[in-house]
């Protein structure tokens, strides 16, 4: 399929979109027609307002289609000064492919590389040019592996597949638009997502087509090997860069605190876990063929591959990174543009490692002070309170709530493993213990001087009474002070906490609310507004602000506070729920209550279940 052929497709696609609006638009002036002449005023318009709505919103769909400008990504513009070599590198492959090299380059920080054109007149007339290049791929990917890459991308505009990236971007986002004001429940919506669906499926086909036929460009200028090879990277070194933020990342960010060069640090990552990105590499799963992929799976482009003819390649495996001309600065540079660190502490990698990890060790130490306080009734909770528990002989019937159905003295014996995390976080408080880096495995937990500690004997020690003494002999030694190691964070709070559903016009002990669902607890919105639009009224709240604000600005109630819950009823919804502090809460769903998804009730019957048990 030709750039040709994928220009005018979308635009009769696109048209049809329209058409079908104007079709509807007679359908429902004759049906207008038709009530009035058999009903009154009031009846026609009451039936005929949810569809001039719906048609109401194609046209504010379209008009902000048109007025939309595709403006380019953000990322640091590279300069040839910067990167005299990738310049080099782009005009060689730009000239091998037949066509002009980009008016930019822009480093980016995804696993990705991508090229947009500023066409006009529908595609018709070429305009400017930008190529975007991921710096994970300069990290990782050898030379011909980057050379292989950029020939694909720029193959892209020797094919003049670009040329359409308006008109495209600007179709996408006017049934975006339309679809978003138009409710579920409105049949003429049915129409309109049934023939989006054909649209995508329609354009996604062609730009399949359009990446197989951009690899041609590939296999030719860096040979089948090395093209082969930097797709299989792709998928790999996009689940490092997964694994580098879920692991290394996101527990300092929701501590406030963030690192002082990202992207070097992913840097180090890689070569810290070489072994393991090479196995993923050749042990990935190619996932079945779809026809809402954008793209064919890599498995299929591969086998592709094969069969294209292939120029005088020579293997380079040099690192891409020799390409700019000091890689750990330009990564600073790109972190200052699309990183804002906000009011958090930004740190060094081996201290932003040592507080995070610290953080997270007293948020779960946190949990079980809080517990303690409630079994015990004091204020100000911490270790002391715990080994209190434990010298009384109480602890087993305090660590009951941890295990489920166990005997006391099972709960006392397994509370070990807790234990452990409460001496470590008394360590860490006292200056006698922190969390050090690694890039090959988990951060290791170190006394002063950098030697390995293990408080898990003493833990063991410190959960029986007989033994107590003996446990809190060996933390002195060690200068840990039990002491000083109590609660932070007095009651759960709904940072970092993420949304799993919602409900509207919830009853609340009489009163109307809007429930949020998060994995922490519950967001209690008290007279949210007008019945009829709840689910509307969700999906605006939570798209804006986030929900750890919406948890500060209204009633929050974690989980942990809650005893137990009766479900009476489980549709609609009813359920009473015992707090601790011994309120009862009663919580009933309504007629006119919504969802913000389908699996909301499911989804809080599920958590209700598991407080039960």
């Amino acid at each position: 399929m030709s750039a040709t052929y994928r220009a005018l497709a979308s635009v009769v696609m696109l048209i049809g979109f329209y058409v079908v609006a104007l079709l509807q638009l007679a359908a429902v002036a004759a049906l207008g027609v038709w009530l009035f002449s058999h009903t009154n005023g009031l009846v026609t318009g009451k039936l005929l307002l949810p569809l001039v709505v719906a048609l109401g919103a194609v046209a504010v769909g379209l008009w902000r289609a048109m007025r939309a400008k595709n403006e380019p990504a953000p990322g640091l513009i590279l300069t040839e000064r910067e990167a005299p070599g990738l310049w080099a590198a782009v005009r060689e492959v730009a000239t091998a492919v037949g066509t002009r090299a980009p008016d930019e380059i822009r480093l980016v920080p995804e696993v990705n590389a991508a090229v947009s054109e500023q066409s006009r007149l529908l595609g018709l007339l070429g305009g400017r040019r930008t190529l975007y290049v991921g710096l994970p791929l300069l990290q990782a990917l050898r030379m011909d592996q980057l050379r292989s890459v950029l020939a694909h991308e720029l193959g892209h505009y020797s094919g003049k597949h670009t040329r359409l990236g308006a008109v495209a971007y600007r179709g996408r986002l006017a049934i975006a638009e339309t679809l978003e004001r138009i409710s579920p429940r409105n049949p003429i919506g049915w129409v309109f997502r049934g023939y989006a669906k054909l649209y995508l499926m329609v354009d996604n086909a062609a730009s399949r087509r359009q990446e197989l036929e951009a690899d041609r460009s590939s296999v030719l200028l860096a040979g089948p090997d090395a093209a082969a090879s930097a797709l299989r990277a792709l998928p790999a070194l996009d689940a490092a860069w997964g694994f580098f933020m879920r692991r290394y990342v996101e527990p300092g960010w929701s501590a406030e605190l963030a690192p002082d060069d990202l992207f070097g640090g992913f840097g180090q990552l890689l070569g810290g876990r070489q072994d393991e990105i090479v196995e993923l590499r050749e042990n990935a799963p190619d996932r079945r063929p779809s026809p809402w992929d954008t793209h064919p799976p890599i498995g299929v482009r591969v086998a592709a591959m094969a069969g294209l003819p292939a120029g005088a390649a020579t293997p380079d495996d040099r690192p891409a990174a020799l390409l700019l001309a000091d890689i750990d600065t330009a990564g600073r540079q790109l972190q200052g543009l699309v990183v804002d660190p906000g009011h958090r502490q930004v740190l060094p990698w081996p201290q932003f490692i040592a507080a995070a990890v610290a953080a997270g060790v007293q948020r779960q130490a946190d949990g079980i002070y809080r517990a303690a306080g409630r079994f015990a009734g004091v204020s100000g909770p911490g270790l002391t309170t715990v080994l209190d528990l434990v010298r009384s002989g109480r602890l087993g019937e305090f660590a009951e709530q941890f295990f489920g159905d166990v005997t006391p003295e099972e709960a006392a014996a397994r509370f070990a493993g807790p234990m452990e995390t409460l001496l470590d976080n008394a360590a860490v408080r006292s200056g006698q213990a922190h969390w050090q880096l690694s890039w090959s495995g988990p951060a290791q937990f170190v006394g002063p001087q950098g030697q390995p500690l293990d408080l898990a004997e003493i833990a063991k020690l410190a959960v029986a009474p007989q033994t107590l003494d003996v446990a809190l002999a060996r933390l002195a030694e060690l200068g840990i002070d039990p002491s000083g190691a109590t609660v932070v964070e007095d009651r759960v709070s709904g940072r970092d906490a993420d949304l799993i559903g919602a409900l509207a016009n919830i009853k609340i002990d009489g009163t109307e609310h809007d429930v949020l669902i998060l994995d922490r607890g519950l967001v209690l919105i008290v007279d949210p507004g007008k019945a009829s639009q709840g689910e509307k009224r969700l999906r605006e709240l939570v798209g804006s602000v986030p929900i750890a604000e919406l948890a500060a600005r209204h009633t929050f109630l974690p989980y942990e506070e809650i005893v137990s819950v009766e479900v009476k009823r489980e549709v609609p919804l009813k359920a009473e729920l015992t707090l601790h502090d011994g309120r009862v809460l009663a919580m009933q769903e309504l007629m006119a209550s919504e969802l913000l998804e389908k699996q909301s009730r499911n989804t809080l019957l599920r958590v209700f279940r598991q407080i039960s048990d």
